[in-house]
This record gives C-alpha cells, structure tokens and sequence, in this order.
C-alpha cells in the first residue's frame, strides 16, 4: 500500500525588527495563528541565525540601523541555508520604492507599515504555502502538475493544462474565469510560472477586498495630500510589479471608474498616481479573473466593453468540479497527502467509502470546498486510512448495504491509478493511443498498466 512521507518538523518564522514593541506584536500575533518564531534584533543577527539554521519564512524591516533589509536580503539569497526561504519585507507605507527594490533583488513579497493584519496572514501563509510545496517537489515528493497545483487528467481540464502551456509564452493579457473556488489563482500562476517573466514580480490583487479608492491608491500609488491621509507620496504594486505579472482576482467587481484607468494601465503601459497630473510608464503582463459573466456585465452597462476585449484576448474557462468528476479521486488523494504533510499526520490513503461519499457530493464550492473537507478530515481522523467518516457531513445520500460493507476498504495509489486509466478509456471509447494522451503518457506504458491491473 501505499504510505503517505512525513515531512520534516514545521520549520519557523524569523522575525526581523528593531523595533522591540513592533517585534513582539509580530512575534504575539504569529504565535497566536500557530506558527513557530524566532527573533532578531537587526540584520545582522538575522544573518547570523541564518547560517545556523532553516527558516519556513522570513519576515523583515527594511529599516534598521545595523545592516538594513535590503543588504540582509541580499546577503540571504547570496547563498547558504536560506537562500531559497521567501522572504516578505515590511516597510513604511510611505517608502514603496524600498519594496520595489527589495522585489527586485529577490523578496516573495512586501507589507506596508501600519500593517493590515489580515494581509499580513494571508502573505505569510501564501509564502509558507509556496516555500513547502517547493521544497517538497524538490524533494521527490510531488509531480510537476501537482507540485503547481494542477492535479487532473479529464477531458475538461486538460484544455486547461493545454491553455496554460501555449499562453504562458505570450506577452498578451488572459482572462480567467470560472465559478468560485475552481482554482482561477492557481491557473494564474501555472501561467506566471511557465512564462519569460517567472523570475520577476507577480503580484495578486484581490479587486474585491479594497474599497474603490483604496484599490485604486494601491494599484497606481497617489501623491502627497491626494487625499486623507497620504501624508507622502508612494508608488502602487503597478510600479513595484515594473517588468513583472499583475494577477487582478475578481476583476468584475471594479467601478467603471477604476476600469477606465485600468484599461490605459494595460493599452497604454501608462499609470496616473492619484493625485498626479503626470503619467509613468510601466512594463507588466496582465492577467485577470472573475466568476461573473462579463459579457452580461457590459450588456448591463457594469463593465466597459473596451476592457473586456482588452483583457479577453486569450480566455481560459476553470471547469467546475461537477464537470470534471474523474479527477476527484486524484485531488482527493493530492489534497490527502498535502495536509498529512503539513500537519505531521501520518495517513496511507483514503478508503472507497471514502471516495463514494465525496463523489455523491456535487461541491458548490468546487475545489475549494474539497481543499477545506480533506484538510479537516485530516487533521480530526485517527486512523491510518481517511474514510467516509473522517469527513464533514456532505448532505450525500446514505450508502446502499453493498456500498456500506465494502466501504472500509483501503484505497492506495494503485487503485487510484487504475481508476485513472478505465476513466480515460471509458472517454475514448477504448482508443488506447487517445487514453494515453489524455493520460499523458505513451501507449508502451498505457499498455503496462493495462497489463498490470488486468484491464487488457
């Protein structure tokens, strides 16, 4: 059977502050969401813990009288054990142009003082999140699809995987779309990831999380007194994205407005910082989503159609779950074995039980739902087997007594590969040369698995 590999033990947060109160605020606040922390007084004392030990995330002021940020960060990513760990740089709101050099000379991220604490958590889970299904795809632990998150073979997903590969090249604006939860920021990266600006900025802008002019300062920065509060100027996470990707989540939700500016962002290469009569040039690839029917939008007189055409060049349709139904047993087992992980458990697999009960769910929530239902079983179930009753009631029809006396029954890799196989041949119609290119593989080893589970 197939055994889930354990990872190593959480690795913590590094801390770097010369500012003791701000320090412990950072160091209680963290402690709080459960992350481990270690702390450290100046950039010179993160460096010297650094040679000592590994870090899952480094989380640092630029300011600071003994070696600043900007010279610790350098020095970290020069070499040695954390040359690879993210680091998110913190910086005063109005000193934007420090982040962008901090982004430029290697920072996953950045964070403006005063900082906003729920950001601040989703930026440092995203940097734990990416640093550990790095070190785990390097570690063998993972395939490419599913170290980038991109776990399914069906039909609808693999127009997908094929959108992802001939757009990533391109310098031409995509739109994502697809219901909530699909996974539209996963494909964005897939994007970011394949394409010529993989090792420049990307930055995630969620348009529903900001108020309008809120979102609009923080895109395209604002002068000094353009409005309450902005006591100095400060660039915008346009400028600070400059030769990088701008992923702009929830695009439909923007006031006419915004799109307005937005589309000269993106035609043009011009930004115009709030209350500024001059406009900078910045070089950024756009790439967009929303879970709104944008055409119904500019038909409503909600959305511009210029921008729609503008950022509709390439479209990519995310499936929902419901439509691409045979790769729920591999995303089970992905989601299953991602959170073993992460939380130390040690788990074989799931059982058919198991399986039957999420595939009679029709997940509204899509991925996401899942990603949620197996994290929680996971981390609640005591057995070496993930089963129907390790998972949150799905509202799922009861079990027939067939079904319930086979319920129990262990579910390894192997079943879940032969699944895989007999979905692939089941859309093909038997053509094996057809199965093999769905699955991704060659018709010599197609004819292998056929052989080993007796499928011939």
């Amino acid at each position: 059977m197939s055994q889930i590999p354990q990872a190593p033990q959480k690795m913590p947060i590094l801390i770097v502050d010369d500012d003791p109160e701000h320090l412990f605020m950072l160091k209680t606040v963290l402690s709080d969401w459960g992350h481990p922390t270690v702390t450290a007084k100046s950039g010179r004392e993160a460096l010297d813990l650094g040679k000592g030990r590994a870090f899952g995330l480094i989380l640092m002021d630029v300011r600071m009288r003994e070696v600043d940020g900007l010279s610790a960060l350098e020095e970290f990513k020069r070499a040695g054990r954390n040359q690879n760990t993210p680091v998110v740089i913190m910086t005063a709101y109005s000193k934007v142009e420090d982040a962008v050099r901090a982004l430029k000379a290697g920072a996953y991220d950045y964070l403006t003082k005063p900082l906003d604490l729920d950001l601040m958590r989703l930026t440092v889970n995203r940097a734990l999140e990416h640093h550990s299904l790095k070190e785990e795809k390097e570690a063998g632990l993972w395939t490419p699809g599913e170290s980038e998150g991109l776990v399914g073979s069906s039909p609808a997903f693999r127009q997908v995987l094929n959108m992802i590969d001939l757009v990533a090249g391109a310098e031409a604006t995509v739109l994502i779309t697809g219901e909530s939860g699909v996974g539209k920021e996963v494909v964005a990266r897939a994007i970011q990831r394949k394409s010529p600006r993989a090792d420049k900025p990307f930055m995630v802008i969620n348009c529903a999380a900001l108020a309008e002019n809120l979102l609009e300062a923080e895109l395209f920065g604002h002068e000094r007194g353009a409005f309450t509060g902005a006591e100095r100027r400060r660039d915008g996470r346009l400028k600070a994205a400059d030769g990088g990707t701008v992923f702009l989540d929830e695009i439909g939700e923007t006031s006419p407005a915004l799109q307005a500016k937005l589309l000269r962002a993106i035609q043009e290469g011009e930004i115009q910082p709030l209350g500024s009569d001059e406009t900078e040039k910045v070089d950024v690839r756009f790439l967009a989503a929303t879970n709104r029917d944008l055409s119904a939008e500019v038909a409503a007189g909600r959305f511009r159609e210029d921008l729609f055409w503008r950022l509709n060049v390439v479209g990519i349709a995310v499936p929902p779950l419901r439509d691409r139904a045979e790769d729920l047993p591999a995303l089970a087992h992905y989601f299953t074995r991602r959170y073993a992980i992460k939380n130390h458990k040690e788990v074989k697999g799931l059982t058919t039980g198991a399986l039957r009960l999420m595939a009679r769910h029709q997940w509204p929530g899509n991925i996401r739902e899942l990603q949620n239902a197996v994290e929680r079983a996971v981390i609640l179930m005591r057995g070496e087997y993930l089963s129907e009753n390790d998972l949150p009631d799905l509202g799922a029809a009861p079990l027939s007594p067939e079904q319930s006396a086979a319920a129990d029954l262990p579910l390894n890799l192997d079943d879940l590969e032969k699944m895989a196989v007999e979905n692939a041949l089941t859309h093909t119609c038997g053509n094996k040369t057809q199965a093999a290119d769905l699955l991704g593989i060659t018709r010599k080893t197609l004819a292998a698995k056929l052989k080993k589970y007796g499928l011939e």
